[in-house]
């Protein structure tokens, strides 16, 4: 009981400070996002096409790792394309996030509407120049999952194992309840105002990205 209940503390934490700090956080720290992301992402595919449980096989493993490093070092060299490539992995997420709720969560279908949504938030981050409004968009959002999703796992809703399988927290939480879907909208709305009114006449430069990367 013990782990579960700091595990699902410390998940809550991060998921607050994500809510509220998210861009200046997810800025600082694109390269490690980018491998997350593709990490995540080549995982995740796997288990959609193959219909393996998520990290469940050693090529889960090998294929995300390997598409991680790619975008970790091209979220490094390329500041924009870093921005895309999350953005993407979140659009990825909505898609397929989206088809369970409809109950065709798994499947080549649920994979290839997460490529379709990826694609669209890409072009339009990309082509409007929307890179500071998506990037607090998508970490509030991020924020009020991880934020539900520690307390579920906090108060024994949700374990590890259901995470697992699911590969994707958004298709955990609507198992347990849409409604706890709603409450992670509800907290993200509130870190996207907050976000927008903090960081007004803020803006995260590339030289200043460069500086800090190297």
């Amino acid at each position: 009981m013990l782990f579960p209940f700091i595990g699902g503390l410390i998940i809550v934490l991060i998921g607050l400070t994500f809510v509220f700090l998210g861009y200046r956080l997810f800025l600082v720290l694109l390269p490690v996002w980018g491998f997350f992301a593709g990490f995540w992402l080549g995982a995740q595919a796997l288990t959609l096409v193959f219909g393996h449980g998520f990290l469940a096989t050693t090529t889960g493993w090998i294929v995300g790792f390997f598409l991680g490093l790619i975008m970790a070092l091209l979220s490094y060299l390329f500041y924009f394309l870093g921005v895309a490539v999350v953005a993407g992995l979140i659009g990825y997420s909505l898609g397929v996030g989206l088809m369970g709720l409809v109950g065709l969560g798994g499947g080549i279908l649920a994979f290839l509407v997460g490529v379709l949504f990826a694609l669209i938030i890409m072009v339009i981050t990309l082509a409007l120049n929307l890179q500071k409004y998506v990037v607090i968009l998508l970490s509030a959002w991020a924020g009020g999952v991880a934020v539900v999703t520690g307390a579920l796992v906090l108060f024994g809703r949700l374990t590890a194992a259901t995470l697992r399988v699911q590969g994707d927290a958004v298709l955990a939480i609507a198992q347990v309840s849409p409604l706890w879907l709603l409450a992670a909208l509800a907290i993200a709305a509130v870190g996207i105002v907050v976000q927008i009114r903090s960081n007004r006449t803020y803006t995260f430069e590339k030289s200043e990205y460069i500086y800090i990367w190297g």
